[in-house]
């Protein structure tokens, strides 16, 4: 004869749970954890601000290095710093590879995805154009078409300097909004492809966004604020010397330094805006840092340019990885 499970007294799911006819999993969550975190300093006080009475920690993300560092750097880590793998602090020494490798490197990065973009049809994208690229999951707040809120000012840009987009990214199948979002963008696509060469490719997995995020030049985000736990694929760019261009939210207001490691959109968090006012913000830096300030750098300043990816790694890459994320889990939280 085996013993029933107990069945918990509905009273109880009440007390831990929420104290309504509908079971709250995150208070029951925060009531039954002995330790609750976001997964960055962001998440930590917007957390705090949604659950008050809870303490709650913060222990931001970070990525597998090798997983994500690609193949040409790699082998450039591997050599001036042997080790990185299973210490990716040691990126911090990244100041003692000289500028040309780090651009090699970067340069075979770009050719792996440019190649792989050119067999989408009547593409024919160029390894010399500065490629943005954005990639993450199609839904409403990830804002996949926010580059494209205003086509008369982006063919602006354009005319600065050529640049290339790549995009890629799934809507979950009940998700109705994030497809639209991508017919959208098919749509401007279409509107700009006697201006700016621009794809979005099909079937985005891990192995894709191997080849995309490493072969960029700047990696693009931009999700509606506060709505950012963390995120984790600028973290996979800097690894690869690529310089984010990115929304002050989740982890990239803790690795943002402005013109060193990448370059912000929009007000900083303790600015007290409106959702307009703050989408004014955001368009006027994602349109003019990259006409006055990205196209210029990218080439006109080489130089220049080099130096923020090696910022992007020696000051984001040595810290935003799963190896410090691990240390402070099992210090912190495990033991």
């Amino acid at each position: 004869m085996t013993n029933s499970p107990e069945i918990v007294p509905f009273e109880v799911l009440k007390k831990f749970g929420g104290d309504t006819q509908r079971l709250n999993m995150t208070r029951l969550a925060l009531n039954l954890s002995e330790f609750v975190n976001g997964v960055a300093k962001r998440h930590k006080d917007v957390s705090r601000a949604l659950f008050p009475g809870y303490e709650i920690h913060s222990i931001t993300n970070g990525i597998h290095s090798y997983t994500w560092t690609s193949e040409s750097f790699r082998e450039l880590y591997d050599k001036y710093m042997p080790g990185w793998a299973n210490e990716p602090e040691l990126l911090v020494r990244v100041g003692g590879i000289p500028d040309e490798k780090i651009w090699q490197a970067h340069m075979e990065a770009k050719k792996v995805l440019i190649d792989y973009v050119n067999n989408v049809p009547n593409i024919h994208m160029d390894y010399d154009t500065l490629t943005l690229g954005f990639a993450r999951r199609a839904t409403g707040y990830k804002r996949a078409n926010l580059l494209f809120s205003d086509l008369e000012k982006l063919k602006k840009v354009n005319k600065k300097g050529k640049m290339q987009i790549v995009l890629a990214g799934k809507a979950h199948p009940k998700d109705e909004p994030g497809k639209r979002i991508i017919q959208e963008i098919f749509g401007y696509i279409d509107k700009l492809k006697d201006a700016i060469k621009i794809v979005y490719l099909e079937d985005y997995d891990m192995e894709l966004a191997a080849r995309l995020i490493p072969g960029v030049d700047v990696w693009l985000n931009t999700p509606l604020r506060p709505l950012e736990a963390s995120g984790t694929s600028g973290m996979k760019a800097a690894h690869n010397g690529v310089i984010n261009f990115s929304v002050l939210d989740g982890w990239w207001i803790e690795g943002c330094v402005e013109g060193v490691t990448g370059w912000a959109i929009g007000p900083y968090p303790d600015e007290q805006l409106s959702t307009e006012e703050t989408t004014i913000r955001e368009l006027d830096d994602l349109y003019n840092k990259s006409e006055y300030i990205i196209i210029q750098m990218f080439y006109q300043n080489r130089d220049k340019w080099i130096r923020m990816m090696k910022n992007s790694i020696e000051k984001i890459a040595y810290y935003f990885n799963s190896h410090r994320m691990m240390r402070r889990y099992v210090t912190e939280a495990y033991l």
